[in-house]
């Protein structure tokens, strides 16, 4: 019988609210800046690059890479840490899940999925990409 963590659910605001939302429907969103062109995360009005208001809400691939990872098994319940640099270029901090963590490695491909967290939006994490 495996265990499961429970998460709890991030406090939201005005400028994550879009993001949250997007979960509920399985979709993993990013700002995209209209004057340089970038993305970013986390989830901001301003853009990190260039500084612009001029951003706009886009659904992201949800593939990415593994840049790094850690596994924490002296916790409750073990679980795998990890930056994964997206397709669109930015690096998130997220979970790695289903998947034994003995077999991660560094650019291993992942991609999102979503799990629900019973507040009527889902979390998103990472787990290996299916080949």
């Amino acid at each position: 019988m495996s265990k499961k963590q429970k998460v709890p659910v991030p406090r939201i605001n005005e400028e994550t609210k879009p993001f949250w939302d997007a979960t509920a429907d399985r979709k993993f969103m990013l700002k995209l800046c209209g004057d340089c062109d970038q993305h970013h995360f986390y989830p901001r009005s301003k853009c990190p690059h260039c500084h612009s208001l001029n951003t706009t809400w886009v659904q992201a691939s949800g593939k990415g890479k593994i840049y790094t990872h850690s596994t924490l098994r002296r916790a409750k319940v073990p679980f795998t840490l990890a930056y994964v640099t997206l397709d669109e270029g930015v690096s998130v901090l997220t979970n790695i899940v289903d998947c034994d963590p003995d077999t991660l490695s560094i650019d291993q491909r992942v991609e999102v999925v979503f799990r629900d967290n019973g507040e009527g939006s889902a979390m998103p994490y990472f787990k290996p990409a299916q080949t």
